[in-house]
């Protein structure tokens, strides 16, 4: 099987790569390639583990860009598409970015997967297209009410995916994730940010009264559910994946604290951003139905392992911390997305 993965250099992409090039690989590929524009979130060092791996090819490039998509989409078998802008705060403050690649680079690559007969594309997306949920977790088939620019740009990209599916006959699947968390993630999400800055002994912010709450997802356990869906997903579905772990950002917060050896006094109250969802939850029964996933990792031990990760990397993140607001623009503080 042949792969091109966009954003293959991000977090999520970055792990996603790795397991497909790893030792104990969950599906056969003959050549992955990465197609990533490298912008303040992404970086080549994520893939540093594989790197040396002759099936490896990389790319520096834009899914806006139609000709080096097209030139690319030639002869893959397989289309796994993370690229996207992500940083909510950053949305509400400007959305443009937004709209030009979650949207219109997502209709682009499905414009070049049509003409070449790609086999599958796996379109990975978020549970924020569903918005705030008072009660209960959201199922596939439920109304999209996206709150922020980002999640309303995500859930236009779905829709555009699926109606390649329903319109050009594109086998087209959808997943739609919860928060994740573990290595190589960008200080600017809340576990990251946090650990980061009190393992250096500084105080970390937390938005409003911390009652938003998020079910947390490995990184890694995410990533198993993405070739699932490959390997045994349906055309045409969509697929909620879940960690099972719901927190708010206080009591998720409590837990860093007793890891990194703080304690509330480390915590600095900021102001609440604007329409913050109060709840996100997702039903992750079908994929664990049909496809036989769960996951494989616990909160308390991944958790632990992933400070433990930002402990022994600093090498890794401490360039990315001093140079975020740089490296971002618009004087927008590193990490102020508290985990969606």
């Amino acid at each position: 099987m042949r792969v091109l993965v966009t954003g293959g250099a991000g977090f999520i992409g970055s792990c996603f790569v790795r397991m497909l090039l790893g030792p104990d690989a969950p599906l056969p590929v003959t050549a992955v390639t990465v197609l990533d524009a490298l912008t303040y979130a992404g970086s080549r060092e994520n893939l540093a583990p594989v790197a040396d791996d002759a099936r490896l090819t990389f790319v520096h490039g834009d899914i806006r860009d139609a000709v080096l998509v097209d030139a690319l989409l030639a002869g893959q078998d397989t289309v796994v598409h993370f690229a996207a802008e992500s940083h909510v705060d950053r949305s509400i403050l400007d959305a443009s970015a937004f709209v030009g690649t979650n949207v219109v680079g997502t209709q682009i690559l499905l414009d070049a997967a049509l003409r070449h007969g790609t086999k599958t594309f796996l379109h990975v997306s978020t549970d924020e297209v569903y918005g705030s949920v008072e009660d209960g977790s959201s199922q596939e088939d439920h109304p999209l009410r996206p709150t922020s620019p980002y999640a309303a740009s995500k859930a236009s990209s779905d829709l555009i995916a699926l109606a390649y599916h329903r319109t050009h006959g594109v086998d087209v699947r959808v997943t739609r994730c919860s928060n994740n968390y573990g290595p190589y993630q960008f200080p600017e999400k809340l576990i990251p940010l946090f650990a980061t800055r009190l393992l250096d002994g500084e105080t970390v912010p937390l938005y409003g009264d911390g009652r938003n709450v998020r079910d947390w997802l490995h990184v890694e356990d995410h990533c198993r559910a993405l070739c699932a869906v490959l390997r045994d997903g349906r055309p045409g579905e969509i697929y909620n994946i879940g960690g099972g772990t719901e927190l708010s950002n206080r009591e998720l917060t409590g837990r860093l604290l007793a890891i990194c050896g703080a304690d509330w006094g480390s915590v600095e109250p900021t102001t609440d951003r604007k329409g913050h969802d109060l709840r996100y939850s997702v039903d992750s029964g079908k994929i664990r139905d049909e496809l036989r996933w769960t996951p494989g990792h616990t909160m308390e031990a991944g958790l632990e392992a992933t400070v433990a990760w930002y402990r022994d990397n600093r090498a890794w993140w401490q360039p990315l911390s001093r140079a975020g607001d740089s490296r971002a623009g618009g004087g927008l503080p590193t990490g102020t997305r508290q985990g969606a």
